[in-house]
Formats: C-alpha cells, sequence, structure tokens
C-alpha cells in the first residue's frame, strides 16, 4: 500500500509492508510478510509516532510528504520502541526535518545514542507525561520489558487511541486490509500467537503489569507497530494479550518427536490415535527437524498438553528436540501438562533428557515415560495407551 490510510480524522497509518524479508530477527520465518506500522498526527504540531525498518524509508517519506505537502514540517517523532525494525528511519527523518524533537524516555535517550550516535533534540518524557499537539494530546505509559527496557505506549486523549508499539502486534503483511474488520481474523491471530510465543511471552509478566497500568483507559482503537490496527473490537486483542501473558489454554495436544529412523514417530502416531479415540480434536504432531520452533512454541501456548519424544543420539537428545526444549525453557511458558516418550538402541540419552527438562520446567506430568529399545514393542505401546488416557483425564477435568 503506497497511500497513506486514515485512522481518524487527523491521524494516519503510513506503514509499511516487507514480503523480502525471510526471518525476522534473523531467527523467525516471515512466510506470510510483516508490517511495520508508524503513524502520524496533523494536528496544529505535527508527530511522528515510530519509524520504519531502514529498507523501506523511500515509501514511508514519500507517505508522510503526501499527508503534509512542502511546506510543513514535523514537530515530534514519538519512540515508543527502540528497535531497529521501527527506529531505523530516525536517522532520515531528522535529516528530512531538522527541527524535529525526538520524544522519548530516559532508556531511549540511552538506547538512540548507543545505536545511532543520538543526543541532541531530546524530548524526555516520564510515565504519565502529557504533550500537547493542539487538539490532541499525548499521555505516556512506561512498560518496561514488553519487550524491551525502553518500551512505552502513547495514548491519545482525543481519539482514544493507543499506539502500543510491538505489543498486541504480530507477524503477517497488511494486504489491502489495514484495520481489524478488513481482515481474515483468524490468519492475523495464528501469526500474532506466534509473535508473542517466541518473543514477548518471556516477559508474560511485565505484559500483566503493563495490562495493569491501561486498565481504566477508554482504549477505541489499539494501533501496534505489526499486523492489524483494532477499530471494531480493540477488547479482542486486549483479551488475547491477558490470556496468554496468564499462560491460560485450550483443550488440545501438542506432540513433537525427534525420529532417526521412525521408531520414535510410530510412538508418536499411535499416542495421538489414541488421543483422538478418547475424544480430543485439537491435536498438533511435528516432527522437529522438520518444523521451524517458532510455529510448535505458537501452538504450545495454545494448547494445554504437550507430549515430547526423542530418539537418543549420541547419548543425548537427538538434535532438533534439544532446540525445541531448550526454546520452551527461554520462553519460560507455565502451566503445561506433559508425557514423555522415547527410543533408544545402544545407549540412553533421549529420555533422559526429556526428564530433567521436566523436573526444571515443573509442568504436572502424565504417566510413566516410555522409552522403547530399537522399536516399540507391545509393552511399549502399552504405557504410550497410558499417557494418553492420563492427558485426557486432565484435559477433561
Amino acid at each position: 500500500m503506497n497511500q497513506p490510510v486514515k485512522v481518524s480524522e487527523k491521524v494516519y497509518w503510513i506503514g509499511v509492508n516487507d514480503r523480502e524479508t525471510a526471518l525476522f530477527e534473523n531467527l523467525w520465518p516471515l512466510d506470510k510478510g510483516v508490517a511495520y506500522n508508524s503513524y502520524l498526527i496533523n494536528d496544529e504540531k505535527v508527530a511522528l509516532i515510530d519509524t520504519v525498518k531502514i529498507n523501506k524509508m523511500d515509501t514511508y517519506f514519500e507517505k508522510i510528504q503526501e499527508i503534509l505537502g512542502e511546506n510543513k514540517e514535523v514537530d515530534y517523532l514519538i519512540v515508543n520502541h527502540m528497535e531497529p525494525d521501527h527506529s531505523g528511519a530516525i536517522k532520515e527523518a531528522m535529516h528530512y526535518f531538522p527541527n524535529i524533537k525526538i520524544v522519548g524516555n530516559q532508556k531511549t535517550l540511552e538506547m538512540l545514542e548507543a545505536f545511532y550516535g543520538i543526543t541532541d533534540n531530546f524530548y524526555l518524557v516520564k510515565d504519565g507525561d502529557v504533550l500537547d499537539l493542539g487538539e490532541h494530546k499525548l499521555r505516556f505509559y512506561l512498560t518496561p520489558m514488553v519487550h524491551w527496557p525502553e518500551t512505552m505506549m502513547s495514548y491519545d486523549e482525543t481519539d482514544k487511541i493507543l499506539f502500543s508499539m510491538d505489543a498486541f502486534g504480530g507477524f503477517g503483511s497488511l494486504d489491502g486490509g489495514v484495520f481489524d474488520d478488513e481482515v481474515n481474523l483468524e490468519f492475523y491471530e495464528d501469526e500474532i500467537r506466534r509473535y508473542f510465543s517466541n518473543i514477548v511471552g518471556k516477559f508474560s509478566m511485565m505484559v500483566q503489569n503493563a495490562l495493569k497500568k491501561l486498565q481504566g483507559l477508554d482504549i477505541s482503537i489499539v494501533a501496534p507497530t505489526h499486523g492489524p490496527v483494532w477499530r471494531e473490537n480493540p477488547q479482542h486483542i486486549i483479551s488475547l494479550y491477558d490470556k496468554w501473558s496468564r499462560y491460560e489454554a485450550e483443550e488440545g495436544v501438542v506432540i513433537v518427536y525427534g525420529s532417526m529412523y521412525g521408531n520414535t514417530e510410530r510412538m508418536a502416531d499411535f499416542i495421538a490415535r489414541k488421543l483422538s479415540e478418547k475424544g480430543i480434536t485439537n491435536i498438533r504432531l511435528y516432527d522437529a527437524s522438520k518444523t521451524h520452533v517458532s510455529y510448535i512454541i505458537s501452538d504450545m501456548w495454545r494448547f494445554k498438553g504437550v507430549i515430547l519424544g526423542s530418539c537418543a543420539y549420541n547419548s543425548g537428545l537427538f538434535p532438533s528436540m534439544q532446540t525445541v526444549i531448550n526454546k520452551i525453557e527461554n520462553s519460560a511458558l507455565k502451566n503445561r501438562v506433559l508425557g514423555i516418550f522415547g527410543n533408544y538402541s545402544w545407549s540412553g540419552g533421549g529420555v533422559v533428557n526429556l526428564e530433567a527438562f521436566a523436573d526444571k520446567m515443573k509442568w504436572e506430568r502424565v504417566g510413566e515415560s516410555v522409552e522403547a529399545k530399537s522399536s516399540p514393542k507391545a509393552e511399549d505401546f502399552k504405557k504410550c495407551v497410558n499417557i494418553a488416557e492420563e492427558m485426557v483425564k486432565k484435559l477433561k477435568a
């Protein structure tokens, strides 16, 4: 989209889409692209709210010029978040608008200098401060560690718009639709949860703190820096963040396995079938070697049950399963129900390391761990049945 989009009478979406970058933060697949959202308030004083990644600056500044014309300048640049996908165009903005003041908190100032060597024209704000643009008044709420230490949100008291930086955002380019009532929300909710679970979820306690701080605000629109702008039902995205940051989950099971020659996979398929026979309809079965861990973690954030299986590999976990449990530990996901299975031939390593992982996570366990030798036998499958049956009891309780 090359044109600005009106959010309200004087507020514009001037974001850009990125369908070229393959990995977000050089880690997370962007199969469906990503949007970098920025906003402009064209009042007596003009304010930009966040910028865009450096590879999209030309389109970005064309949109600003289309709104302001040749003679009007930008007075303020509000920096809610300093990650380079949102701060990448700051130096160019200072070139375009030499008198611009950069608005942020003390941590923002420190990062501006560290990233870009910028120390001048800084307008320091604290929690609760208000910036008067004329008709529009922006109040600032510091929300540290959602998900960087400098993160803050800006609330337009006039139009009741919450400019929420990365909070309430997600992956996925905006392919025509910008607002929640213009897009397929099922598609975006999956990508928003994948974003939350892999990037923000580790800081769920700080998300809860931020939500408490925002309680009582009359929010008509949530305008994040990624994903759709929520104007029809802003409480929906807020409620999702509340749910996810409380580690609440739906009925369902995520089975993840690492298998060299198919024997551990046979056990995974068997457990999945037994779950289905007992009435579990949401079953996600993943070969850890073929599915990127970000999709696996996203489903673990959605569903209550997790069953992990690994063959032994050089007296340890299968490497792709090691990646999975490392990411789960890093994300600090809580309140899940866990079953464990695996396979070995001449030495153990798979199941014992999954057991060690279980001890660290302190998730509720179901069934006895199953470790088949070389290939699963009748007794091993019987134990797999126990895992499935106990999992169903926990989920249905």
